[in-house]
């Protein structure tokens, strides 16, 4: 775990380091465009400096990029994805086949948006209010990026709209095997209310035709996981099954 930490710091650095080159700019005119010290930037190109996702932030934008695709250039390719990422819209069925997935293969089950709130203390309700959507993509993406370098296995349930941000995507298909749990609009619905969730419908009258819509418009993009199942006709048992055999088979 150690090591793996030490390389994605390294990996960091040289992907700041390649890209400021590239600019053809100094330590100096990085560190006064980015406001980040020349000294602290020279720690964080030979891999020795931790930085923060902020201060990333700041010397990605400096370098005319982001910080989600620093991390996802730096994020080293594995022959092994030892993590299995369950993608799809609320209501798929990510936490209960998540969890029965795990107990199967032994292995931790984690859901990002719960280690986002607890890196930032806040609810998600709390960070979208105080801070707003572009605040939790970042920070979604750097709590996803230092769990899969410090993780040797786990089962991973993604927030529904994880698909629609491309260096997050890009990042769980570069380290995970990425599952798409497939679901017709109906059953997500049903599912939603089943969870004791009756805000979609008091929140508009149309909300179920909204979320069919909703489905749609993501499909094309939850199609790009690398394995599919289709909850509504195997159910819990039968999904978890389904996504083990195709796992093995593809090993």
């Amino acid at each position: 775990m150690r090591e793996e930490r030490h390389l994605l710091l390294s990996s960091i650095g040289l992907a700041v380091r390649g890209l400021r080159e590239h600019r053809g700019l100094t330590r100096r005119q990085l560190a006064k465009k980015s406001g980040v010290s020349e000294r602290f930037l020279a720690e964080l190109e030979t891999g020795q400096g931790n930085i923060s996702v902020v201060r990333l932030h700041d010397v990605a934008r400096a370098l005319g990029t982001s910080a989600g695709e620093i991390l996802v250039a730096a994020q080293p390719e594995r022959s092994e994805k030892r993590v299995v990422a369950l993608v799809g819209l609320r209501g798929a069925g990510k936490s209960t086949i998540g969890k029965a997935l795990a107990a199967r293969l032994r292995v931790p089950f984690v859901e990002l948006d719960a280690l986002v709130e607890r890196e930032s203390g806040l609810s998600l309700s709390a960070i979208f209010s105080l801070h707003g959507e572009a605040y939790y993509r970042r920070l979604a993406r750097e709590v996803l990026a230092r769990f899969l370098a410090d993780s040797d296995g786990a089962v991973l349930a993604t927030g529904g709209s994880v698909v629609t941000d491309r260096e997050a995507y890009r990042l769980l298909q570069k380290r995970c095997r990425t599952v798409w749990l497939q679901a017709t609009p109906e059953d997500h619905w049903r599912r939603v209310l089943a969870q004791g969730d009756v805000r979609p419908s008091t929140a508009s009258p149309h909300a179920q035709e909204e979320l069919r819509a909703l489905l749609k418009s993501r499909e094309p993009l939850y199609a790009q996981a690398e394995l599919a199942v289709d909850t509504s006709r195997l159910g819990v048992t039968g999904a978890v099954e389904e996504i083990l055999r195709k796992i093995a088979a593809e090993r």
